[in-house]
């Protein structure tokens, strides 16, 4: 089967898949036109493959998509992002404190999965389920809490926040370096997913003072790792992205 042929047979999903995996690691930065008939090209698939995909990025705020218009890599500006963490700060250790004084062994273990299951992503480069999964540990937090008005807030937030860490995080940070690669990639894990770890062990102590800080302070260093001015001034050629020979 020739390499056209191979890209010809994607599934949806492999289209959905490597568009993600193309925004993660600011190949298509936010802002980049997505034009339905270049993508279809460049996939060696027919336009009406291609749109189901582009409509299920928007509904996750991946993508804009404006009538007449087309398609857009989202493009939230610094200070939106600002606000996202501004007002994650605010709540989330009014939610914290809510959870410790319902949250039974059960949704200890969830959050003890959670960290287990997003250290296994960064460990294998799966940046975008390692976002995901770290998004999930705080939505459990305003889930167990049960204040829904907190906890309905917070979902659209955590939405928000991925796109911004998909948009302005650095990615070298969940890579191996060119030399002590393995060294380099168990560094990352570790930074990456001790902050979730302390704020665990402050939770099982139902320490809450000490528990609200440390969540401020992982979502301050969440914030300090953005970087506005990395992303790419040119669009990408679409076809040469996604090329066969760039599979």
């Amino acid at each position: 089967m020739s390499a056209v042929m191979a890209l010809a047979a994607l599934t949806e999903n492999e289209i959905y898949e490597r568009m993600v995996a193309s925004i993660l690691d600011h190949r298509l930065p936010p802002g980049t036109k997505l034009v339905e008939a270049r993508l279809a090209s460049a996939f060696g698939v027919s336009r009406t493959r291609i749109r189901p995909v582009l409509v299920r990025l928007a509904n996750e705020q991946v993508l804009t998509l404006t009538p007449n218009r087309g398609a857009m890599v989202a493009q939230p500006t610094e200070q939106e992002a600002r606000e996202v963490f501004e007002v994650r700060r605010m709540i989330e250790p009014l939610l914290i404190d809510h959870f410790m004084a319902r949250a039974g062994e059960a949704d200890i273990a969830v959050l003890v999965r959670c960290i287990a299951d997003e250290e296994a992503a960064r460990a294998g480069g799966d940046l975008r389920r390692a976002i995901r999964l770290s998004g999930d540990f705080h939505l459990h937090i305003a889930s167990a809490a049960a204040h829904q008005t907190l906890g309905r807030v917070l979902r659209e937030l955590v939405s928000r926040t991925s796109l911004i860490l998909m948009a302005y995080g650095r990615p070298p940070q969940f890579r191996p370096q060119h030399t002590g690669a393995h060294t380099g990639m168990q560094a990352a894990v570790a930074c990456a997913c001790h902050e979730h770890r302390a704020l665990l062990d402050a939770i099982r102590l139902r320490d809450s003072r000490e528990a609200a800080r440390l969540m401020r302070e992982h979502l301050v260093q969440l914030e300090s790792q953005l970087d506005f001015g990395s992303t790419a001034t040119t669009a990408p050629d679409l076809v040469s992205l996604f090329s066969p020979h760039s599979a």
